[in-house]
């Protein structure tokens, strides 16, 4: 069954999420197979039900429903993973956990640590420099990762943060990273958040270490806010996913008297963003900051604009589903007349796609690689 993680532990029913109609991909890789396998052959025989353990960057709930038994704590920037992992959970009648987001702090020190390895070196140098302080040298640290995913830049991390570190042969193109932690070595302070200045307004832009482009503006960005509308008469205004909140600042300037919403399934995305609107327009009432899964929180017909540069791929996977629910999802979330603005690649056909939901799209502007489309909610 394409859906069925199977172990010597157990047998569990996993699905990604958000939901997909028939979805060819899996909730889980060979990196969670591999780890699962390592862990039950050699240590969960002799690691105590009482051991505290700590899961980092789960995806779907694929570790921490093979080790439940442990009531592990799972410690992410996605609020997306933590859904997944709760509704997996739940679906296999295996309770709740401890999650832990990455703006949280640790707490205590850690018998086992797993690390599932994602593609910003940035978001990994940050935990292990968040994670030093929680472990010992009896800790076990090990990481599970795709071969095309690891990468000598991550070992080196491991290395100068954590200590001694090694790999496991390849299996099914996944490896595992044992690293032990040394207390003599000597560690630089933690290099994030960075921030740059965005060289139009002088503004200082900070963003946490998993915020995309966040060592300098990335292009699409920069051609998005240079023809963003300044539409007097919009009162409320979205900047869905919003990243560092670029986006949404430059709107607050363009339309002083609108309320800003801005959301993201990262919680150090949102938090940047919240970050850079508190010190370039003070304690304003005049926005508010929200980690969701795109607008499932927002209510209904509540919005006059929404600006949007949607993500192509969740983690490994590439596709448009998520930029499909967030254009359906604006829909609803537009009054009448109410606009979506998107910026993409060219090559992603969203004037179609967005022509297919609210039956009208026209493009604003272009360039040699990106797109700006607007689609009207009409009734």
């Amino acid at each position: 069954m394409q859906n069925l993680f199977s172990t010597t532990q157990g047998q569990y029913l996993l699905k990604r999420y958000p939901a997909i109609s028939k979805d060819p991909l899996r909730a889980w890789d060979a990196g969670d197979e591999l780890m699962v396998n390592y862990l039950q052959s050699e240590l969960t025989q002799s690691l105590d039900k009482s051991a505290k353990v700590l899961i980092i960057n789960d995806q779907f709930g694929a570790l921490c429903s093979a080790l439940h038994a442990f009531n592990p704590t799972l410690y992410t920037d996605s609020y997306i993973a933590q859904q997944a992992t709760q509704a997996n959970l739940q679906h296999n009648h295996l309770g709740n956990l401890r999650i832990i987001n990455s703006m949280q702090p640790l707490v205590g020190t850690y018998d086992l640590v797993i690390i599932k390895i994602q593609k910003s070196l940035a978001h990994l140098e940050d935990q292990l420099h968040k994670l030093r302080a929680h472990v010992t040298p009896g800790t076990k640290i090990i990481g599970a990762a795709m071969v095309k995913m690891l990468h000598t830049s991550n070992l080196s991390l491991f290395e100068k943060i954590i200590g001694p570190t090694s790999t496991s042969l390849a299996k099914k193109k996944a490896r595992l990273i044992f690293s032990q932690f040394s207390e003599d070595l000597m560690v630089k302070p933690n290099p994030y958040p960075e921030t740059y200045i965005l060289d139009k307004n002088n503004w200082p832009i900070l963003n946490h270490a998993n915020v995309f482009s966040r060592a300098k503006l990335d292009l699409g960005c920069r051609f998005f806010i240079d023809h963003l509308p300044s539409s007097q008469s919009a009162r409320d205004i979205v900047d869905l996913g919003c990243g560092n909140g670029l986006v949404g600042l430059m709107a607050a300037k363009l339309t002083p008297n609108a309320q800003l919403y801005f959301t993201d399934e990262s919680f150090m995305a949102v938090a940047s963003a919240k970050e850079n609107f508190s010190h370039i327009f003070g304690d304003s009432t005049k926005a508010t900051f929200h980690v969701d899964d795109c607008l499932s929180s927002k209510s209904a017909n509540s919005a006059d604009l929404i600006l949007n540069n949607p993500p192509f791929h969740q983690q490994n996977a590439i596709g448009d589903f998520i930029a499909l629910q967030m254009f359906n999802q604006a829909y609803q979330t537009l009054r009448t007349n109410g606009e979506l603005w998107v910026i993409g690649n060219r090559h992603l056909d969203y004037k179609k796609k967005l022509g297919n939901i609210f039956k009208n799209c026209v493009q604003v502007t272009s360039n040699g690689k990106f797109v700006i489309l607007r689609a009207i909610k009409k009734i």
